[in-house]
């Protein structure tokens, strides 16, 4: 299981490091202006449906269904269950396109009110965004046969799919002297990004021999039994968008250039999100559907503690660094061309806000499997929800003037707080039904990483001054603080590891 949490996370991160391509050349061509704001708001309402409708709330009730499903009654079994569900999504996914299209400008007056007060920017946002919106029927199709492939353990293809979304949106924006503006062009970067992953994902579990045609619109038992847990975990993913949908709208609503902020600071704090904790939770749940299908609970609660510890060793000097130096990250990463000092002062503040609540984000995926493999994913909606509520208070709380007045870092910090209460509840209720089981190693395990944690702070505390005092670019800067932290994280952790009597187990 690690190898293949690894080869998850490796194709990711070659995603991530495109996506840092991506950002840099976005950053210096678009900046943080009205041109970014208005790509910011056409790209995320697809994306926004996309979370909704798709990959949380689908794969959650998706994998472990067709696992079940092929192993206890074969392929022909899954096959006929995936032909179903693939016809569903067409049929849902096109009148929703087809909405959507026809009702653009209300969709946008909706998300980003704070545009209403100026015409050619609100035009702006809708020609994108009509631009942009297929790109969910496309992805949509990507989310199913990666639940696919993923059940049969094969997770390359669905890993490095996101690769091609950042590669397109290069070649588009590069490209960007042919189209009207350079939001434009990157508009049409995503639409061709959807067609580029649908076929290579149909491609993929089509040669893995996977491939269902689609089937006749009945509602069968397993149909049935797929959107009883379907269900509540699109009203779970739901929640977690209306609180994204809230700091769309409450940014517009706040200096300009805050929307293009708060996404280049996301940015970075997806990085660790993207390749550790999706790469985790994409491989847990099918292997933890399995051992619990096959009535292996212990099994099951291994792979989660493993998967935990790993996830937990690989995010910490993230988190780490995102509360210590967010100034220099954002500097070295964006702060050239039209992406200025200001802007790069604003974004560094939303990062360590980000940051609060990074070890939470990273552990949800892990805790909430436990609950997805079981098939509940009613409990994890609610908690999610409640979730939601105090962020959204919270947020309003956070950046109005009868409250703390952060601006958009108090956006931020109420999503970091939200994820931490979040993680509690779930781990709370996870205990009190038996569905975790930390062991040993896992308690020892956390022990070794707080250490390599400290280890780390104070390096980057104690040496921040003398590198940022050399003469060389900001990049290099960075760089010469990321090596001595590695590298002291590296250390406390091997020789904690060893002190500890940890050994770490190659899981199948």
């Amino acid at each position: 299981m690690y190898r293949a949490i690894l080869s998850v996370g490796g194709f990711t991160l070659l995603s991530r490091i495109a996506g840092f391509v991506r950002d840099l050349i976005m950053a210096a061509v678009l900046g943080a202006g009205s041109l970014m704001d208005a790509f910011t708001v056409a790209f995320r309402l697809p994306n926004h449906f996309r979370s909704i409708f798709g990959e949380g709330a689908f794969s959650a009730a998706f994998v472990p269904a067709f696992t079940r499903i092929r192993t206890q009654d074969g392929d022909g079994a899954a096959s006929l269950f995936q032909g179903r569900i693939l016809s569903l999504l067409l049929v849902s996914q096109s009148v929703l396109l087809v909405v959507a299209l026809l009702f653009t400008p209300a969709m946008v007056r909706l998300l980003a009110p704070g545009f209403a007060a100026d015409s050619g920017q609100f035009q702006l946002a809708v020609q994108l965004t009509r631009i942009t919106f297929p790109y969910l029927l496309l992805i949509t199709l990507v989310t199913l046969w990666s639940g696919v492939l993923n059940s049969a353990g094969r997770y390359a293809a669905a890993a490095g799919a996101p690769i091609l979304l950042n590669l397109a949106l290069i070649a588009f924006v590069l490209m960007a002297a042919m189209f009207r503006t350079p939001a434009h062009a990157a508009a049409w970067g995503v639409f061709v990004a959807g067609i580029l992953e649908a076929i290579l994902l149909l491609v993929a579990v089509q040669r893995a021999g996977l491939l269902a045609m689609p089937g006749p619109l009945k509602i069968s038992d397993d149909v049935r039994q797929f959107f009883k847990s379907f269900l509540p975990a699109v009203i779970g993913s739901a929640g977690v968008q209306i609180a994204m949908f809230a700091d769309t709208i409450l940014s517009t609503l706040l200096p300009a250039g805050s929307a293009s902020a708060l996404y280049y600071a996301d940015r970075i704090y997806q990085l660790p999100l993207g390749i550790i904790a999706i790469a985790a939770g994409t491989v847990l749940l099918p292997v933890m559907s399995k051992h619990i299908a096959s009535g292996s609970v212990a099994e099951a609660h291994e792979a989660q503690n493993r998967t935990l510890a790993l996830t937990l060793f690989l995010a910490a000097p993230c988190w780490v660094a995102t509360l210590v130096i967010p100034d220099l990250i954002i500097q070295a990463v964006f702060q050239r061309g039209a992406f200025d000092a200001r802007a790069a002062e604003t974004a560094a503040g939303i990062l360590a806000a980000y940051g609060v609540g990074l070890i939470a984000m990273v552990s949800i995926r892990s805790v909430v499997s436990g609950f997805h493999a079981r098939g509940d994913t009613k409990m994890p909606m609610l908690i999610s929800l409640a979730a939601v509520a105090f962020n959204v208070a919270l947020k309003l709380v956070l950046i109005s003037s009868w409250g703390f007045d952060l601006g958009v870092m108090g956006l931020a910090l109420a999503t970091a707080l939200g994820a931490t209460l979040n993680l509690a509840v779930l781990a709370y209720v996870a205990d009190a039904r038996g569905w975790i089981d930390p062991d040993r190693q896992l308690v020892r395990s956390l022990g070794v990483i707080a250490a390599a944690c400290a280890g780390l702070a104070l390096i980057l505390l104690l040496w921040r001054g003398p590198v940022m005092a050399l003469s060389f670019a900001r990049e290099i800067k960075l760089l010469l603080l990321v090596v001595a932290g590695g590298i002291v994280y590296g250390v406390v952790t091997l020789v904690g590891m060893r002190l500890a009597g940890i050994r770490l187990r190659r899981l199948s």
